[in-house]
Order: structure tokens, then C-alpha cells, then sequence
């Protein structure tokens, strides 16, 4: 797919990898492009910057508000060629992270994706053409040091992503899966812990949005910023156990375990 004269939706869209690929759609284009964000004064901003943007509050853990959302589109430019599911937050910590927490970061790292998914697939499979972009992180594919919600909510999302792949493919729906590993975002930025040795090597959210854009063009599942991600998949599925120690090492590395 090319975005010229396409109608986008990007969640998370007033910062980081959201408001990138923003600026890029804008830049290749795009018809309009939906800035959603939680924070309606950021998404305003970037709206107000591209030019050919339209802001809204939208909390993506909220069926209802993705939903109002998608209907005001509809209502106003008939489709949407292409929705970029992209929010996501980070939660540090172990498997007594409390319920609260662990519920949060389902809701708007899995959760947000199926409630896009309802709200956007009628139409899409009605016309026989649409486009779901998943931002999911490096971290579906591998793991993520020191967070087990999120190392257990990516792999939850990249799993979605295959299996709409697989159930749509053949009825016009194509899907792409984002799986950076460190960008220099406000996320990556406040890590602590296990997550902060991604700084070495981080890529800019631009240079991610370039990327996207590539992969979007050849209608590729797997769209990796950081192409060393492959190569860790392929130690991963040759030899899991021997890729297991090779992480209790990098982790041990990064966060030791204290006694």
C-alpha cells in the first residue's frame, strides 16, 4: 500500500513512534490522517503541524471511544484505508506486579487492537481492501527484560496480528506487525531496569517511520527497524534452550538478580 491519498488512523499519535508516522503519512501524501491520542492537546499539535490532520481524544482502552471514533470517520470520508493501532505503555516488574497494573497494559497493549479490529473490519471486509498496522515491539517476537507484562502483552498482540493475517489474507485485509526493539522515545527514555540497555543503539522514531513506510509498500507482515531482530528470531526457533541461557545472561547483565 501506498498512503498518498489514503485515509489513515495512527493511535497514540501525539508523541513518540505515533507522531512520526504521522508526519511521514502527511509527508507521502495521505488524504487525512487521524491523529488519536489520550492527550488531545498533543494530538492537536501534530494535527495542526501535518496539515492535513484531524485530532481526537481517544482513550484506546475504551471500545466506545475507539468506536465513536471510527463512526466519525466513516461518517465523514466513507472509509479507512489504513489503521495504525499504535498506543502502548510499558509496566517494569515480575509476576506480583498487582492485578491492576497487569489488567492496564492488556487492555491498551492487546485489548486496543481487537476493539480497532471490530470497529474497522465490517467496513474493510465489506469493500475487500484494508490495512491493519500493529505497532508490537521486538519484544512479541523475543522477550523483554525486567517486564513480564510486557514481554506476556507483546506476545498477546503479535499473536493477534498472525491470526488476522491468516483468517482475512484472502479477503483483501492485509496486516503488518511494527517490531522495533529500542526508539528514542519518552517510553524508552523513562525506562528503568531491564529496558534501558536498548538506549545503546536506539533508533530515532523518524527513521522508524521511514521504515514503516517501506514495509507498507511491500506488504510485509514482519516490519523490523532493527534487522538483527531476524537473526535473534532464527537462534530463537534453531535452539530455545541455548537462546534462554544466552537471555538469563544478558539479564543478569543488565538487572542482577539480588539475593
Amino acid at each position: 500500500m501506498r498512503v498518498k491519498d489514503k485515509v489513515v488512523v495512527v493511535t497514540g499519535g501525539g508523541n513518540g513512534i505515533g507522531r512520526a508516522l504521522c508526519r511521514r503519512f502527511a509527508a507521502e501524501g495521505a488524504k487525512t490522517v487521524v491523529v488519536a491520542d489520550i492527550e488531545l492537546e498533543a494530538a492537536r499539535d501534530v494535527a495542526a503541524e501535518i496539515g492535513v490532520g484531524a485530532a481526537f481524544a481517544v482513550n484506546v482502552a475504551s471500545e466506545s471511544d475507539i468506536q465513536l471514533m471510527v463512526d466519525d470517520i466513516l461518517k465523514k470520508h466513507g472509509l479507512i484505508d489504513l489503521f495504525c493501532s499504535n498506543a502502548g505503555i510499558a509496566t517494569e516488574g515480575d509476576c506480583n506486579v498487582p492485578d491492576r497494573e497487569w489488567q492496564r497494559i492488556w487492555e491498551i497493549n492487546v485489548m486496543a487492537h481487537i476493539h480497532a479490529a471490530r470497529a474497522v473490519l465490517p467496513g474493510m471486509l465489506a469493500r475487500k481492501e484494508g490495512y491493519l498496522l500493529q505497532t508490537v515491539s521486538a519484544a512479541g517476537l523475543l522477550t523483554s527484560i525486567g517486564s513480564a507484562p510486557y514481554a506476556v502483552t507483546k506476545h498477546a498482540a503479535l499473536g493477534l496480528a498472525e491470526w488476522l493475517s491468516i483468517t482475512y489474507g484472502d479477503q483483501g485485509i492485509k496486516v503488518s506487525a511494527l517490531c522495533p526493539m529500542g526508539v528514542k522515545t519518552r517510553m524508552l527514555e523513562n525506562a528503568d531496569g531491564g529496558g534501558s540497555f536498548l538506549l545503546e543503539g536506539a533508533l530515532t522514531a523518524e527513521f522508524v517511520a521511514e521504515t514503516v513506510v517501506k514495509g507498507l509498500e511491500e506488504e510485509r507482515f514482519l516490519i523490523l527497524p532493527h534487522p538483527e531482530v531476524a537473526e535473534f528470531m532464527l537462534r530463537k526457533a534453531t535452539d530455545y534452550d541455548r537462546w534462554l541461557r544466552g537471555m538469563r545472561r544478558l539479564q543478569a547483565s543488565v538487572q542482577p538478580i539480588q539475593a
